[in-house]
C-alpha cells in the first residue's frame, strides 16, 4: 500500500480491483440465463475493432461500502461532470464481483411516448433497470452530483487509472467511514441513438477485471 499526497486530503492506495487475477468462466447455467441481455456488441463494432461512434472517456466509480455505488462518465478529465448515476447496488457487493472476475451491467429503460419523446441522450434517462451479470439489482438512477461527489471528483483529477480509498465521514470509524474509489478509462461504443456500451480498458491489455456497462432504451 502506497500513500499519495495531495489536495485537501491524502489518498491511500491499495490493491482492491485492478490485481491481475484469472478470468473466472461463466457456467452453462450462467451464460443461458445471461445470453438474452449480454450479447456481444454487433459485429460492426466489435470485429471491426469498434470504429463506429468510438471514443474514450474516463469513469470513476466510488461510494461508501455499505452505500450505493455511483459513477461519472468524464470525457474531459479537466472539468467535473454536473451527474452522476447511482447504482442499484452497494459498494462491497461491486467490488465482490469484481473479484470474481467478468462483470456485466445492463441498464435498460423504456422508450417514451410518441407525444412525449424528446431528443434526449441516452445517458441522459433518469430513471434506469439494472441487472448485474444478468440478474436484476433494482433501479439505477442519474441525478444531480452533490458536494461530496464534487469533493471525489475534485481530489481524483491527479489519478488517472488506479484505485483505492479517500477520507469520507469522519464521524464513522474504520472502513465504513471511508469512500473506496476505482477510476478507469473506458472505450465508449455508441450502436445508435438508443444503444452505447463502455468496455473497461485494462492497463496492459490483458489482465485485470472485465468490466462493461451497457445502456439500452427498448420499446
Amino acid at each position: 500500500m502506497r500513500r499519495i499526497s495531495g489536495g485537501a486530503a491524502s489518498v491511500w492506495m491499495m490493491t482492491w480491483m485492478l490485481t491481475p487475477r484469472a478470468r473466472r468462466k461463466a457456467s452453462p447455467d450462467e451464460s443461458s440465463a445471461s445470453s438474452a441481455r449480454f450479447q456481444s456488441p454487433p459485429q460492426s463494432a466489435a470485429s471491426r475493432g469498434r470504429e463506429a461512434a468510438q471514443d474514450a472517456v474516463r469513469v470513476p466509480l466510488f461510494g461508501y461500502r455499505k452505500g450505493r455505488v455511483s459513477f461519472s462518465i468524464q470525457e474531459n478529465p479537466r472539468t467535473l461532470p454536473t451527474a452522476v448515476v447511482e447504482l442499484a447496488m452497494q459498494t462491497h457487493a461491486l467490488q465482490r464481483e469484481m473479484g470474481a472476475g467478468m462483470v456485466r451491467i445492463a441498464m435498460e429503460c423504456e422508450k417514451r411516448p410518441a407525444e412525449t419523446a424528446t431528443d434526449e441522450e441516452l445517458q441522459e434517462e433518469p430513471l434506469w433497470m439494472m441487472f448485474c451479470n444478468g440478474k436484476k439489482s433494482g433501479y439505477a438512477v442519474k441525478r444531480e452530483a452533490a458536494d461530496e461527489d464534487l469533493q471525489v471528483m475534485e481530489l481524483l483529477r491527479a489519478v488517472s487509472m488506479g484505485e483505492g480509498v479517500l477520507p469520507g465521514r469522519s464521524e464513522v470509524e474504520g472502513p465504513d467511514g471511508e469512500i473506496a474509489y476505482m477510476r478507469a478509462h473506458f472505450d465508449r461504443v455508441v450502436g445508435s441513438k438508443d444503444s452505447e456500451t463502455l468496455y473497461m480498458v485494462s492497463p496492459d491489455g490483458n489482465t485485470g477485471p472485465d468490466l462493461s456497462i451497457f445502456f439500452v432504451r427498448l420499446g
